[in-house]
Order: C-alpha cells, then structure tokens, then sequence
C-alpha cells in the first residue's frame, strides 16, 4: 500500500540532521534549536501539473502545524505540505 497525495499536495519525509552541540559539548534538543524551516525528501507529488518539485527532491518547509499535516504510515513519519508552502528546493553542488 503507498499514498498518492492529490491536488497540489506533497508527500514528504523529514531528513534528520547531526545534532547540535554547544561548544562544552552539550547536546541542543530540537526543540530548544528554534529552527522556523524543516528540511525534507520529496516522496511524492500530487495531481497537479504545476507542481514544480519532483520525487527524490529536498525541499524547506515552514516548520508549522498550519502548513503541515503530519501522517504516520505504518513506521514512517511523514507529512503533506501544499506545493505553495514550499520555500525552496536545495540543490547539489554540480547539478
């Protein structure tokens, strides 16, 4: 079973980043970090032709329960965001 988010929808997984340590050593919890943006990996996109992002993509997000709808799907968290939330789409070096 998969989900194919519909519309101008996409599905995507949070990429988890190295945690932040203070210069003693100490580890910053995520929640203390005040990060406003989420990166994240594209899984899928709607139905919509204008969607500009494509499956594999990572993308930033704004870090919100209003521009995102959060989905467990068996083990996995994932979450669906409008493709007009989408800040921006992180290119590699090289592309």
């Amino acid at each position: 079973m998969k989900i194919k988010p519909l519309g101008n929808r996409i599905l995507a997984k949070k990429i988890d980043e190295e945690e932040r340590k203070t210069s003693g050593g100490i580890v910053i919890p995520e929640t203390a970090r005040g990060d406003k943006v989420v990166r994240a990996k594209v899984v899928a996109v709607g139905t919509n032709e204008r969607i500009e992002v494509k499956k594999g993509d990572e993308i930033l997000v704004p870090d919100s329960d209003f521009a995102l709808t959060k989905v467990e799907f068996g083990a996995e968290k994932l979450f669906l965001v409008k493709s007009t939330d989408v800040l921006a789409v992180i290119e590699k070096e090289g592309r």
